[in-house]
């Protein structure tokens, strides 16, 4: 026999994939229109058109609250650099994706190249800019990752780095590879630990979404000037790791 708890988890879940649905309605609709309009803003430049598409994460962000019930709650902020600088920052999902794009404004991020072919959402990537790498050929990734980064910290752009390389359920931090702390060590600017939480609530691989806090914390900056690329990468490891908890 079905007990009220079986019923209430079951209604619960049912609630859960409603919400879901239409949250992914008003994602494919903003994704499309801000999409084409990155598109045809071809012509403006790249800091123009990241400002296009930080409009539509607002948008996508905020609906996500209104349908899930999903908050965002900052520390460290202050810590954030006027300047240019690379963050290293946990992967758990798209969510980590779409926000920094709209807070650490002019950003650009290192991202794998296949992302590019998704019609209209490549298409519009492609024109932010990004660090688009072959993940299947290390050694020309971290040439292109060191040449395309160091033009952008040149132009005052942020570089975000996921150094875990791959996204990682919540509770696990995966191993950090060194190439975003030697980028910055190599421009002469320094990097930033961010961490977040995100996957409790926008899971790796699930459609449902979980009502509650994102928790995004913003580290103080790691010198590069007096430590090596390993040391700064390990840093930030610790540092992330700690705040995770």
């Amino acid at each position: 026999m079905i007990g009220m708890r079986e019923i209430l988890g079951a209604l619960q879940r049912i609630l859960l994939l409603l919400r879901a649905c239409v949250f992914y309605i008003g994602f494919i609709v903003v994704a499309l229109i801000f999409g084409l309009a990155c598109c045809a803003a071809c012509f403006l430049p790249a800091k123009q058109l990241q400002a296009v598409a930080a409009t539509g994460n607002v948008l996508l962000l905020f609906w996500l609250r209104v349908t899930c019930d999903i908050k965002v709650r900052i520390t460290g902020r202050e810590n954030i650099p006027p300047g240019p600088c690379v963050i290293l920052c946990n992967h758990q999902s798209s969510w980590e994706s779409y926000y920094l794009q709209w807070l650490l404004q002019p950003v650009n991020f290192v991202l794998k190249r296949e992302l590019l072919w998704i019609p209209v959402f490549g298409w519009s990537l492609a024109l932010l800019r990004p660090i688009a790498i072959k993940r299947s050929n290390p050694a020309s990734a971290i040439r292109h990752i060191f040449k395309q980064g160091a033009l952008m910290l040149e132009e005052g752009v942020k570089v975000v780095i996921y150094p875990e390389g791959t996204r990682m359920p919540p509770g696990a931090l995966g191993k950090f590879k060194t190439g975003g702390a030697a980028l910055a060590a190599r421009a002469g600017v320094p990097v930033i630990p961010v961490s977040h939480n995100a996957g409790e609530h926008w899971t790796l691989h699930g459609f449902l979404k979980y009502p509650g806090i994102i928790r995004l914390n913003i580290g103080p900056a790691l010198s590069t000037s007096n430590n090596s690329a390993r040391e700064v990468t390990e840093m930030a490891h610790s540092w992330i790791d700690r705040s995770l908890k």
